[in-house]
């Protein structure tokens, strides 16, 4: 794990701002550091995992407005090879093992209810194995996870010189 200070958190919040801001202008938001530090420090908090500079597609611009939360139980022994078929459906964005009541959780995206329901029922209730579903509609979201900052907790308190 590498140490994250002030001026990655403010590279990276600035990424999210506009993934395409170059290193130039991200040196003249941030005084104090050249083009060449900022080039550098965003090579390091790619190679070390921290962030990803890469396009987010945003469903309501592909006429996607449906979002849901569906929660799927299935038989114990066919939880992976449940969610490996689940996953390769292109209107799941988001599929994880789960605990508790369910054992998989996945984000649907459609064009309306109908094409939501239809996805469920006749793809995801049909796969041997899976046992219920349950749907949760998303009407809005309050914080997405493709926008997500590195919290303030994860970021370096600077040492005073000398110390």
């Amino acid at each position: 794990m590498i140490k994250i200070d002030a001026i990655d958190k403010a590279i990276s919040d600035l990424l999210i701002e506009d993934g395409r801001m170059s290193c130039s202008k991200i040196a003249a938001k941030l005084p104090g550091i050249s083009e060449r530090a900022v080039r550098y420090r965003i090579d390091r908090l790619i190679k070390h995992g921290v962030i990803a500079v890469r396009a987010n597609v945003i469903a309501e611009g592909l006429g996607l407005d449906v979002c849901a939360d569906v929660y799927i139980e299935v038989d114990p022994d066919k939880v992976k090879d449940i969610a490996l078929t689940i996953s390769e459906h292109e209107s799941v964005s988001y599929i994880a093992y789960s605990t508790g009541d369910t054992d998989i959780s996945i984000q649907v995206f459609a064009r309306d209810n109908h094409e939501l329901f239809q996805f469920v029922t006749d793809v995801v209730g049909k796969i041997p194995g899976v046992r219920r579903t349950h749907i949760s509609f998303v009407p809005v979201k309050i914080k997405d996870d493709h926008v997500w900052q590195i919290p303030s907790f994860c970021v370096q308190a600077e040492k005073p010189k000398g110390a």
